[in-house]
C-alpha cells in the first residue's frame, strides 16, 4: 500500500513520546523532527545533510508563530526534510544546548532570541543562523525556504568554504529578500531614510532649515527612532535642539501654555498664533519622550502647562476637546498674545517688571513690529528661586490678559483631533506620573463613543447637538489609536473591544479591497467627482500611517495575527510612493518601524509584583513598545499566543519580545528593562 507525504512525514516526526510540552506542540508537524541526541546526531553523519536546529519554549510567542507559518506548512516541510536533519530543542529543558548555539550566534554577528534557529554541520558546528525567518520575504528578510535552499547549497557545493563564504551567503539572501520590481522596506531603508531627513535639519535652531517653521512631530520621531535602531546620539540631538528651542521660544505661549501653529522665522520666535489641538497633542507625547530620555525638567514643565492649557481653555462641558483657537483678535493678529513693555512695568511694578523683560526679551523698543513676544531664547543663568519668582509673574500677567477681548475659540469637536489628543494624554500621563491626565483621556473618549457614533460607525464633527456623519478614515484611525493607548494604559477590556468594533467598520466601509489601503471617505458618503485616497501626510499624520500602526498593535492586543497580515498588505501597496517621497510619508516609516522593533510585553498575573511589572512598561516610551496585562488565562481569548504564558506562569512574570524575537520570562521591573536593553543592543541593520 501507497504512503502520501503526509502520512510519511508524520511517520517520520520523531516527538510524540517527548515529555517537554514544547516538543509535544510540534508532534503533528509535517517536518521530520528529532529530539537532540545521539541518534538524530548519527542520522546527520550518516545521511551528510546539515542539521537545522530550532530552538525555542513553550510560551514563545514568535516560536509559534514561525511554526504556524512554516512548520505546519507541507510545502516548507518537504523543503526541511529533503535538505536537513531537523532537530527540535526546548531550550528550558536543554539550557545548555541552548546556551553553546546561542553563543555562536552572537560570534556570528547576529542579534540572539527566540527562536533560535541555527544551521549546523553534521559534526554539530555552527554554520550560520538567526531566530524567525518569515515565510514569504518581507521588511529585507529572505524567506524561509529561500534561507533553506541556500544554506544547504553553500553546504553542499563548497563545504570547505563555509566559514570564508558567509560575506557571499548574506549578499544572496539580501538578494532573495528584495525581490527584482517589488519595493522592499527593512530596517536598512530606515537607516536610510533617517540620514536622508537628517540632513534636513537645523543643527543651531533645530527643526527644518530656513523658514518657516512647523513644528513636524512625526519628522522628530522618525529621526529619534533613527537613534534607537543605532545607537547614533546625533538623532536624538536633533530632536533635542528642536524641542528645546520650541519651548523657549515664541511658538510657546509661555503665559498660558500651549504652541502655536508654525513659527515665520527660523528661530521659532514669531508664531503664527493661532492654537490647533492636534499639534500640542502630537507634541505633548514628543516632550514627555524627551524627558525621560534627557531628564531636561524644561520638557515636563512644559507638558503640564500645556495641559492646563487644555483643561482651562479647550475642554467642552461634556469632556472633549475643541479644535482650536484664532490667531486674531480685535481684528489683529497675535494682539492678544504680545506686550509691550511699558504694559509689562504697569501690571507687575518697576522692579519685578525690569526683572521679568530681562528674561523674556521685553523691549521698549519691541522684538516684533514694536510689540514683544515673550521668548526665552536667548541664555540666561536661571536659579531655581529665579524661575519661582517668574512663575508668579507670569501668574500675574496671565490674569491682566485675562482682560483683554479674546481669540475666538473653534468649539467643534472633530473626532480624529480628538483622538489624537486622547492618545497623548493616556500616555503621557504614564510617562510623566500625571494620572489626572488619563482620566481627562477617558472622558473625552467617552463623550465621542456615546454621542459621536451611530451603531459601529464614528462621525467626524460634532457641534451644537449635531453630528457631522458618516465619518473620515482618519476619524477611525485616530479614535482606534486613542482606545488602543487607553487600553494599554489600563488594561480595561471594554477599550479594546471598541478598537476592535471600529477597525471592523473601517475595513467594511472604507477599505481599498485591491490594496489594503483606505479611503478617506466611505463608500456610502456624499458622492465626489473622485474618491480621496491619498497616503502623504499633512498637518497630521496620514490615516493609512496611522492605521497601520493600529494593526500592528491589535496583532498582539488582540491575539489576531491576522490584523499583522492586514498591516504588512497596507504598507507594501504604499511603500513604491513612501520611496518615492519620503518626506511625504513619514509616519509611514514610523509605522515600519514599530513593525519591526516594537517590544511586545505581556504581563500575567495579578497583586503588587504584576503592578511593578506594568508600571514599568507603561512608562516606557510608547513609540516602540506594546503592553498586554493578561492577569489569568481565562481573562484571554481562546487562542490568544499570550495563553500559554498565562497559563505556564506560576507567578507575576513579564514575557517580552522585541521585533520578531523573544527573551526569557523575568519577573521584575528591573529585569524587564535588562531584558528589553540586551534585546535592543544596537547592531548592523539590514537584509
Amino acid at each position: 500500500m501507497s504512503t502520501s507525504p503526509r502520512a510519511f512525514a508524520h511517520q517520520a516526526n520523531r516527538l510524540a513520546h517527548e515529555t517537554s510540552p514544547y516538543l509535544l506542540q510540534h508532534k503533528d508537524n509535517p517536518v521530520a523532527w528529532w529530539a537532540w541526541g545521539p541518534d538524530a546526531l548519527n542520522e546527520a553523519k550518516r545521511t551528510n545533510k546539515p542539521i537545522l536546529l530550532s530552538v525555542g519554549y513553550a510560551a514563545c510567542h514568535w516560536c509559534h508563530v514561525m511554526a504556524h507559518e512554516s512548520f505546519e506548512d507541507e510545502a516548507t516541510a518537504r523543503v526541511m526534510n529533503d535538505l536537513f536533519v531537523n532537530i527540535k530543542v526546548d531550550r528550558e529543558e536543554r539550557p545548555d544546548i541552548d546556551q553553546i548555539y546561542m553563543a555562536a550566534l552572537h560570534h556570528l554577528g547576529e542579534q540572539g532570541g527566540w527562536p533560535l534557529t541555527m544551521f549546523l554541520t553534521p559534526a554539530g558546528e555552527p554554520i550560520w543562523g538567526g531566530t524567525y525567518f518569515p515565510n514569504v520575504p518581507r521588511y529585507g528578510k529572505a524567506a524561509f525556504v529561500d534561507v533553506l535552499q541556500e544554506i544547504a547549497r553553500v553546504f553542499r557545493e563548497e563545504p570547505e568554504k563555509i566559514e570564508r563564504n558567509r560575506a557571499a551567503l548574506m549578499a544572496r539572501l539580501a538578494e532573495a529578500a528584495r525581490p527584482a520590481g517589488k519595493v522592499t522596506i527593512g530596517l536598512a531603508e530606515l537607516d536610510n531614510v533617517a540620514r536622508q531627513l537628517g540632513g534636513i535639519i537645523d543643527p543651531v535652531n533645530g527643526g527644518t532649515r530656513g523658514a518657516p517653521k512647523f513644528p513636524q512631530a512625526s519628522l522628530f520621531e522618525l529621526l529619534w527612532r533613527g537613534g534607537l535602531r543605532t545607537g547614533e546620539n546625533r538623532y536624538f540631538a536633533a530632536v533635542d535642539v528642536t524641542l528645546h528651542h520650541i519651548c523657549e521660544g515664541g511658538i510657546y505661549d509661555h503665559l498660558g501654555g500651549g504652541f502655536a501653529r508654525y513659527s515665520v522665522d527660523e528661530r521659532w520666535l514669531v508664531p503664527h498664533f493661532e492654537k490647533m489641538l492636534y499639534d500640542n497633542a502630537l507634541l505633548l507625547e514628543l516632550l514627555a519622550i524627551g524627558y525621560l530620555r534627557f531628564n531636561k525638567e524644561l520638557y515636563r514643565q512644559r507638558s503640564r502647562e500645556t495641559v492646563a492649557w487644555l483643561k482651562r481653555e479647550m475642554i467642552t462641558p461634556d469632556g472633549a476637546f475643541c479644535a482650536s483657537l484664532d490667531a486674531d483678535s480685535e481684528g489683529e493678529e497675535g494682539k492678544f498674545y504680545v506686550w509691550s513693555h511699558a504694559e509689562v512695568i504697569e501690571h507687575l511694578g518697576s522692579e519685578d517688571g525690569q526683572f521679568f523683560a530681562r528674561h523674556y526679551d521685553v523691549t521698549p523698543a519691541g522684538n516684533f513690529e514694536g510689540h514683544n513676544i515673550l521668548n526665552r531664547l536667548k541664555p540666561q543663568e536661571r536659579s531655581q528661586a529665579d524661575e519661582a519668582r517668574l512663575g508668579a509673574l507670569r501668574a500675574k500677567l496671565l490674569a491682566a490678559r485675562g482682560a483683554r477681548i479674546r481669540p475666538g475659540l473653534d468649539d467643534k469637536v472633530l473626532a480624529d483631533w480628538n483622538g489624537l489628543m486622547i492618545a497623548a494624554l493616556a500616555e503621557a500621563s504614564r510617562m510623566l506620573d500625571e494620572p489626572s491626565w488619563l482620566e481627562m483621556a477617558e472622558r473625552a473618549f467617552a463623550f465621542i463613543a456615546r454621542t459621536m457614533t451611530k451603531g459601529d460607525r464614528l462621525g467626524h464633527s460634532f457641534r451644537d447637538g449635531k453630528l457631522k456623519f458618516p465619518g473620515l478614515a482618519s476619524d477611525f484611525a485616530a479614535m482606534i489609536r486613542a482606545a488602543l493607548a487607553i487600553y494599554e494604559s489600563t488594561g480595561a477590556k471594554k477599550y479594546i473591544d471598541q478598537a476592535l468594533t471600529w477597525q471592523r467598520a473601517l475595513d467594511r466601509d472604507y477599505a481599498n479591497a485591491e490594496t489594503g489601503t483606505y479611503y478617506l471617505t466611505a463608500a456610502d458618503a456624499e458622492g465626489l467627482v473622485i474618491r480621496p485616497a491619498a497616503t502623504t501626510d499633512e498637518a497630521t499624520p496620514n490615516h493609512n500611517a496611522v492605521a497601520a500602526q493600529n494593526l500592528v498593535r491589535l496583532a498582539l492586543l488582540s491575539g489576531d495575527d491576522s490584523w499583522r497580515d492586514k498591516a504588512d498588505r497596507l504598507i507594501a501597496a504604499i511603500a513604491p510612493a513612501a520611496v518615492e517621497n519620503a518626506f511625504m510619508h513619514m509616519e509611514l516609516f514610523n509605522a515600519i518601524d514599530l513593525r519591526l522593533r516594537a517590544a511586545e510585553i505581556v504581563v500575567t498575573g495579578e497583586g503588587l509584583r504584576s503592578e511593578e511589572l506594568l508600571n514599568a512598561a507603561r512608562k516606557l516610551p510608547p513609540i516602540d513598545r506594546i503592553v498586554l496585562h493578561a492577569p489569568s488565562a481565562g481573562a484571554l481569548p481562546a487562542r490568544h499566543p499570550a495563553l500559554a504564558q498565562a497559563r505556564a506562569a506560576a507567578e507575576p512574570q513579564a514575557f517580552v519580545c522585541v521585533g520578531e524575537t523573544c527573551s526569557l520570562p523575568v519577573t521584575d521591573a528591573a529585569g524587564l528593562l535588562r531584558a528589553l536593553a540586551a534585546a535592543r543592543q544596537p547592531s548592523a541593520t539590514g537584509g
